[in-house]
């Protein structure tokens, strides 16, 4: 799994009007596994937006990137009883916290949605392309793989990696280039740890969907002017009824 980021913002205080200055602390935990060695604790001191030192368990110190900042980090790291404290963070203040990030987060997981369609392959080929999408997964493996007529159907496939949404969950797509035959079957096969079976999604050659969307939005265009026709006609009928006809003296 890609790493994974903790973060807390963990004191804030000066924040002035007039002339004013914003002074706040963030301690990270950066992880990929909730092994200790696997975490990496970051302590960063803020001035206006402006990081000016760092703590980080990898470089096991100090790091100033002003002025006042490489003093105070300077001064910090001759201090043993400060280094002591900061360096026992990654296991009392990371440790804890990933391992119920993982009891409740991390050990979920959510199944695929899958959409299937035709698109038009690059380079004006004459063959035929078939995308498989698959949206709304976690966690982040996954095998996306294809079948023809039954049989695993491997020439012509390419596929994207696992792209994270930013929410947890991951996207991935599978490209298929074939050449279409009469009668044949084509599937996609997507199998992952949330689904007790493979998900198969079958290709309907009937009808390009193109031509799906055309008659689709034919549809709803033909049901919308009904309905305004409709809606005229009983407005027609009750001016009408509600109306007055003057006939002329003789």
């Amino acid at each position: 799994m890609s790493s994974s980021r903790l973060s807390f913002l963990f004191l804030f205080i000066g924040l002035h009007a007039t002339d004013g200055f914003m002074e706040f602390m963030t301690d990270h935990c950066v992880f990929n596994s909730s092994e200790l060695q696997d975490i990496e604790y970051i302590r960063s001191f803020y001035h206006n937006k402006m990081e000016y030192i760092r703590f980080s368990s990898k470089v096991n110190k100090h790091v100033g990137f002003t002025e006042p900042g490489v003093k105070n980090a300077e001064n910090w790291n001759n201090d043993p009883s400060l280094m002591a404290a900061m360096r026992a963070q990654k296991e009392r203040y990371c440790l804890h916290n990933i391992q119920i990030d993982y009891q409740a987060v991390l050990t979920k997981s959510a199944p695929p949605s899958v959409r299937l369609r035709s698109v038009t392959p690059p380079g004006g080929k004459h063959s035929s392309m078939l995308v498989c999408s698959v949206f709304d997964f976690f966690p982040q493996k996954i095998k996306v793989s294809w079948t023809r007529d039954g049989l695993p159907e491997t020439s012509g496939v390419t596929s994207t990696d696992e792209l994270a949404d930013g929410d947890w969950y991951y996207q991935v797509h599978s490209h298929l280039e074939y050449t279409p035959r009469s009668g044949e079957k084509i599937s996609c096969v997507v199998e992952h740890f949330s689904l007790s079976k493979p998900l198969v999604t079958d290709w309907d050659p009937s009808m390009p969907e193109s031509e799906r969307n055309k008659i689709a939005i034919g549809a709803s265009g033909l049901v919308l002017g009904l309905t305004l026709s409709l809606a005229g006609f009983i407005y027609y009928q009750r001016k009408a009824r509600g109306g007055r006809i003057l006939v002329p003296n003789n």
